[in-house]
C-alpha cells in the first residue's frame, strides 16, 4: 500500500502515525511555494499543516518546482501527501513521532505548466509566498518576465506578481505577504531590491511599480531546523513496517524549529494566522535577535568546539556529546562565556540561556549522523565570522581571558597544520591518520606553521594575522599566553588528556 488520499482510511487506523482528516483536502489554496526541497517541507510546510489540522489557518499550498531534475510524479501520486519524522530530545524526553503532512494541494512544473502557475494570481485567497531557492536564487539575472517561465526566481515571482496586479486592478488588498527563507541575511529586502530592478529592467508601468512597492510585504525571515531528508535506508525499511505503507516522499526532522518572521504590517500577522499553531514561528518588527543567538550559540559553538572534538577523536557530534568531558566544555563555553558575551540591554541572559539548552538538546540528538569533518569546512572564515567579534566583546564585558574560547583556538590552530601533497591538498595527521582540511586559508596557516621556530612562534604569528581576523588578536591581554599555554599541552600530552585536566581544573 502507498501513501495516498484513497489509501488514508486504512493508514488512519494505525496509532503508529498521525493521519489527517477528509476535510483538509477542501481547504482553499493560500500560499504559493517555490520550491520542493526537505527544509522548506519540514519547515513551513509542517507549521501550516499543524496549523490546519488545529483549524487556524485553513489553507493549503501550491508548490512551484522550478529546477530541471526530478518531476513531479511521486507528489502527484502520493496526493501530494508525506510523512514527517521527527526525531531528537527535548530536554530529558526522547521524541520519536510520524505526521501524514497534507499541506501541499499539488506541485506543478514552472517549465511545463507555467500557465497554470499563473493563473493562481487570480485566486483571492492566494496571499502568501514562501521561497526556498538556495542562496543562488536571490541575485539579479537579466530576465525577460514575459518569458513562459522566465529564468530566475525574481523573475517568476515577479511575472506571478504582475498576472495578481492585473487580476484585481491594483487594488492595495490584493497585495501579497513574501517570505523568502533562502540562508541570507536580510532575504526578504534583498529580494524586494531584485524585483523592483527586474521591473525597470523590464520597463513595467509607475502605477504597478507602486502597487509592488507599497501593497505588498516583502518580510526578512531566519528558518532554524535540521532536515536532513530522507531516512537510511535500514531506517526507512523499519519505518515503512511499522506505519504499514510505502512513501518515495518520507523525510526527517528534528524536534527543534524557528521560522522567524519580520514584519511591522498587522495585516500580514493576520494573514499568517499559522503562528499561532506553534511557538516555533516568530513574528517580530526585529528578528536580529535570533540571528545573533543561532550565529553565536549554534553556529559558534560548533566552531569553537569543532577542531577540539576531532582531534579528540569523536567522528560525530553525538560522540562527542555522549562523553562527559567534552559535555561539560561545550555546555560551559555556551553558558560561561558566550552568553555573557552577548547578552546586554537588547538581549536578555535568560533568553540566551534557554537557547544555550535547546542548543545541547540539538547535539545530542541520536537520530542525526552530524560529521564533525564536516563542521570544519572553512574554519577559518567560520571562526572570524561567529567567533572573533565573540572574543572582543568577551574582554569588553568581563576584561579577563576566556580560556575556553582560548582552548577552542588552539584546538584550530592544531587542526590547521598541515603540509600540502601533490595535488595541492592540505592534510593533516590524526593518530597516524590522514584528513584533508577544506578551507580557503589553509594555506596561509600552513605557511605559518612551516616557517615557524616552534609553537608558541606559529600561534603568535596566526593570532596576529590581521588580514585574516579583521584584528590583532595578540594585543587582547592574555589571550596569546593561553593559547600557547593549550597548544603545547594538546602536543606535549594530547588533546584529550588536555580537555580532561582543563574540565577537572
Amino acid at each position: 500500500m502507498i501513501l495516498s488520499k484513497q489509501n488514508l482510511a486504512s493508514i488512519r487506523n494505525n496509532p503508529a502515525v498521525v493521519a489527517p482528516a477528509d476535510a483538509i483536502f477542501s481547504l482553499p489554496e493560500k500560499v504559493l511555494q517555490f520550491g520542493t526541497g526537505v527544509l522548506l517541507r519540514g519547515l513551513p510546510d509542517h507549521f501550516i499543516d499543524k496549523a490546519n489540522r488545529q483549524g487556524l489557518f485553513n489553507g493549503r499550498v501550491v508548490v512551484v518546482k522550478s529546477t530541471s531534475t526530478g518531476g513531479t510524479d511521486a507528489f502527484n501520486t502520493q496526493d501530494g501527501l508525506f510523512t514527517l519524522c521527527i526525531r531528537g530530545i527535548d530536554g530529558s524526553n526522547k521524541v520519536d513521532e510520524m505526521v501524514i503532512n497534507s499541506s501541499i494541494s499539488r506541485v506543478l512544473s514552472a517549465k511545463e505548466e507555467w500557465s497554470e502557475i499563473l493563473k493562481c494570481a487570480a485566486n483571492p485567497e492566494m496571499q502568501i509566498v514562501i521561497s526556498n531557492t538556495t542562496e543562488v536564487g536571490i541575485r539579479l539575472v537579466e530576465d525577460d518576465i514575459n518569458a513562459a517561465p522566465p529564468v530566475s526566481f525574481p523573475g517568476k515571482l515577479l511575472a506571478f506578481l504582475l498576472a495578481r496586479y492585473k487580476a484585481f486592478n491594483g487594488s492595495a488588498e490584493s497585495g501579497m505577504v513574501i517570505i523568502p527563507t533562502e540562508l541570507i541575511i536580510g532575504n526578504g529586502t534583498e529580494l524586494k531590491r531584485i524585483v523592483l530592478e527586474l521591473a525597470k529592467m523590464n520597463a513595467l508601468d509607475a502605477d504597478f511599480v507602486n502597487w509592488l512597492n507599497t501593497a505588498n510585504d516583502f518580510c526578512n525571515s531566519l528558518v532554524d531546523r535540521i532536515v536532513p531528508g530522507k531516512l537510511p535506508a535500514a531506517d526507512s525499511e523499519e519505518a515503512e513496517k511499522k506505519i504499514g505503507y510505502k512513501d518515495e516522499l518520507m523525510i526527517m526532522s528534528e524536534c527543534y524549529s524557528l521560522w522567524a518572521i519580520e514584519t511591522s504590517s498587522q495585516r500580514t500577522k493576520d494573514i499568517l494566522s499559522f503562528s499561532k499553531a506553534d511557538k516555533g514561528v516568530v513574528i517580530a518588527e526585529d528578528i536580529s535577535l535570533f540571528r545573533e543567538l543561532k550565529l553565536r550559540l549554534l553556529n559558534g559553538a560548533h566552531t569553537f568546539t569543532c577542531g577540539l572534538a576531532f582531534l579528540s577523536g569523536f567522528k560525530i557530534v553525538k560522540e562527542a556529546m555522549d562523553d562527559a568531558s567534552f559535555l561539560a566544555f561545550i555546555t560551559s563555553l555556551m553558558n560561561e562565556e558566550i552568553v555573557p558575551a552577548i547578552t546586554g540591554k537588547n538581549l536578555p541572559a535568560s533568553l540566551a540561556h534557554e537557547f544555550a539548552g535547546k542548543v545541547i538538546d540539538r547535539f545530542r540528538n541520536p537520530y542525526i549522523q552530524h560529521q564533525w569533518l564536516s563542521i570544519t569546512v572553512q574554519y577559518s572564515s567560520k571562526m572570524k565570522m561567529r567567533n572573533v567579534p565573540v572574543i572582543g566583546q568577551y574582554y569588553q564585558n568581563k576584561g579577563t581571558v576566556p580560556q575556553r574560547m582560548a582552548l577552542g583556538f588552539a584546538a584550530y590552530m592544531l587542526f590547521m597544520k598541515t603540509e600540502k601533497n601533490a595535488e595541492g591538498q592540505f592534510i593533516g595527521q590524526l593518530n597516524g591518520q590522514d584528513y584533508t582540511v577544506q578551507d580557503d586559508h589553509a594555506g596561509v596557516i600552513q605557511e605559518i606553521w612551516e616557517r615557524a621556530a616552534g609553537p608558541e612562534d606559529a600561534a603568535n604569528k596566526i593570532l596576529k594575522e590581521s588580514n585574516l581576523w579583521g584584528t590583532d588578536l595578540s594585543q587582547m591581554e592574555g589571550f596569546s599566553k593561553a593559547v600557547i599555554s593549550y597548544l603545547q599541552s594538546f602536543i606535549k600530552d594530547g588533546v584529550v588528556v588536555t580537555l580532561r585536566k582543563f574540565i577537572k581544573a
